[in-house]
Order: C-alpha cells, then sequence, then structure tokens
C-alpha cells in the first residue's frame, strides 16, 4: 500500500497571527516600531512626504528579513552567503582538468612507449649497418 503526500507539504508554516508565521509577525512588528520612530523624530524637520518615504524606506529591510525566502535561505543567511562570496572568498578558480584513465594506465602506456622506442633503435641500427 502506497500513501501519496504532496511536496507542498514541505512548505506548511503555522499562522500564529493573521496567518503569518511567528518570524514573518515579529519581523512585521520591529518593521512597524522602525517606522514609527522614524516617523516621530522628522516629521517636524521634513514635512509629511519625504518622512513617508523615509518611512519605508526603514521599515523595507526589516521587513524583508522577515518575508524573503530564497533557496530555503531566509534574508539573513542569504546575505551571509553573499558576503562569502563576494568579499571574503574571492579567489580565481582554474580549472586544471586530470585524465584519470592516463594516471591509472600511465605505468602501462611508458612501457609500451619504451618497447617500441627501441624496435624502432633496432630498425635504424640495421638501416645504418646496411648502408
Amino acid at each position: 500500500m502506497e500513501v501519496k503526500i504532496n511536496k507542498e507539504i514541505r512548505e506548511y508554516t503555522e499562522g500564529i497571527f493573521f496567518g503569518l508565521s511567528m518570524r514573518q509577525c515579529f519581523f512585521s512588528v520591529i518593521a512597524c516600531i522602525v517606522a514609527v520612530v522614524i516617523y516621530f523624530m522628522c516629521i517636524d524637520k521634513l514635512g509629511m512626504e519625504v518622512t513617508s518615504w523615509l518611512c519605508m524606506i526603514g521599515a523595507a529591510p526589516f521587513a524583508m528579513l522577515g518575508f524573503v525566502k530564497y533557496q530555503e535561505m531566509n534574508a539573513e543567511q542569504i546575505v551571509i552567503t553573499a558576503v562569502r562570496s563576494f568579499l571574503l572568498k574571492q579567489r580565481q578558480l582554474i580549472f586544471q582538468p586530470v585524465n584519470i584513465y592516463y594516471e591509472c594506465l600511465k605505468d602501462h602506456i611508458d612501457q609500451q612507449l619504451k618497447e617500441e622506442i627501441k624496435t624502432h633503435d633496432k630498425r635504424l641500427r640495421k638501416i645504418k649497418k646496411a648502408k
């Protein structure tokens, strides 16, 4: 007897608040707090339009941390991977092929070449003697 299970079961997340997972809910609250702090700091100095843009720009990274997922990695794992690959481990990769077949049979091939050279040398000696 075989039981078929959908592959989407791996993507299941439990909804805590309004269908958001705990992670999404936590980072949404942090994004709202950051937006409110930016609003109260800048509303008197910059006006409503500029302050609203600053609130969105300030809250976006925190919202991204909760919602972005790429290749089963969360946003902070993506950032860590990008920093490692682009900044820390920059080196030039050089392709150096290895012929495994030749490496395994190297002794046998060298022996055959030596035998061929010896036979050619014997023929050359005969030809030289004949002249």
